[in-house]
């Protein structure tokens, strides 16, 4: 089975927890993620510059591992990242910005990634508000 899966919760939200750890078991239950999306505050989980305190989880660290590991395709989605300050090499030269806090594994791109997702996808799960 095919999954796709937004996440709109950042990284403080127990939902992005739990969407990494429902990713984790589709995985390990044999099944596929067609793409992850993350929209509203879950762009920040794609930026480079958060620090954790040492006796928390680095949830961003974790999902880019995830993705890594598992060469999944995860989509940040460029409106609601640009609104955050979550930039790419191209778009922080775009826009005339001194640094770029994203880059691999996401991808910048817009919402209709996650519409061609739901085209392709058996099931499509979302989770945060």
């Amino acid at each position: 089975m095919k999954f796709a899966i937004a996440l709109l919760a950042g990284p403080q939200d127990p939902a992005a927890r739990s969407a990494l750890k429902f990713a984790e078991a589709v995985l390990a239950g044999g099944h596929q993620i067609s793409r992850l999306f993350f929209y509203r505050d879950a762009v920040h989980l794609a930026s480079t510059l958060g620090v954790q305190p040492q006796d928390e989880c680095d949830l961003a660290q974790r999902w880019r591992a995830f993705i890594q590991d598992n060469q999944l395709d995860a989509v940040v989605c460029i409106a609601a990242a640009l609104r955050r300050g979550v930039l790419n090499e191209a778009e922080a030269d775009r826009w005339e910005r001194p640094v770029a806090n994203t880059g691999e594994p996401w991808a910048l791109s817009g919402l209709g990634q996650w519409v061609d997702a739901l085209q392709t996808a058996d099931r499509a799960v979302t989770f945060g508000t």
